[in-house]
């Protein structure tokens, strides 16, 4: 019979396997679209003039890039998606935190929370800008706003859902509300707080970039915009293959932080 120390190099070799199966797959599906891609565009099974084809892209992004005009956009929207997305996620945990402290509080505030989730915050785009003015604050504020609201009722939902017996026990030791919150309900809840801050990568680029739509006059959301007011379709899908990029790696330091957290929680 194998020994325990066998049984587990055995289950890390096999685990390495799978993740350098899994990352092959990856990089294959990922370069069999863009050949498809360049393929259909070369042949006009689509239309190039619209679809643009990846070696425009890249000679596009190149260019760009050498002459130093992309760096001011790509910068601007990284700056204005990374601080929308910290605000927005500390924001949530803070006002989920304040609902779990003060009970009456959550029941009085639980329809509005509803029905601001429910609204689409596109709608309040022109409203920010007036209030806030055409800048990067209005901007930022968008990113916050799409981001804030679901990061508290994940949060706050996950706080509710913590077993109740870790709280009792710790507060029959003398335990305050504070002290078992800090105790058992926020270490409890990390993995949802995880799993959030994945959702809101997303959710603040879309923020940032339907912002930069309607009021900048800088960055990859502008990009777009110009583009389509041109008919230039590879300055467009070349912004649009940037903020995949730039929002894949973002999704990845989050992962990092995930398995970081993961590792020194034990």
């Amino acid at each position: 019979m194998k020994s325990d120390q066998q049984l587990f190099d055995s289950y890390l070799k096999e685990r390495k396997k799978e993740k350098k199966i899994v990352l092959i797959w990856q990089f294959f599906i990922l370069i069999m679209f863009f050949a498809l891609w360049e393929i259909a565009s070369r042949l006009y099974w689509i239309d190039p003039l619209l679809f643009s084809s990846p070696s425009r892209i890249f000679t596009s992004l190149i260019g760009r890039f050498a002459n130093g005009s992309m760096f001011s956009h790509l910068s601007v929207t990284l700056f204005e998606t990374i601080l929308g997305f910290i605000i927005g996620t500390l924001g949530g945990i803070l006002l989920a935190t304040l609902l779990w402290s003060f009970t009456r509080f959550s029941k009085i505030m639980d329809p509005y929370i509803v029905v601001l989730n429910a609204m689409p915050k596109v709608a309040l785009g022109p409203i920010i800008i007036v209030a806030l003015g055409p800048g990067y604050l209005s901007i930022i504020a968008m990113g916050f706003l799409v981001s804030v609201i679901i990061t508290t009722i994940n949060i706050f939902s996950a706080y509710n859902e913590v077993d109740p017996n870790y709280s009792k026990v710790l507060k029959s030791f003398g335990a305050t509300r504070w002290q078992c919150f800090k105790e058992a309900v926020f270490p409890a809840t990390m993995p949802t707080m995880i799993s959030t801050l994945k959702v809101n990568v997303g959710l603040s680029w879309v923020g940032v970039i339907v912002g930069e739509y309607l009021v900048s006059k800088q960055g990859l959301g502008y990009l777009i915009i110009y583009g389509f007011q041109v008919f230039d379709f590879t300055l467009v899908m070349s912004s649009l293959v940037l903020i995949a990029i730039l929002a894949a790696i973002m999704y990845k330091v989050v992962e990092g932080i995930e398995r970081w957290l993961i590792k020194h929680a034990h």
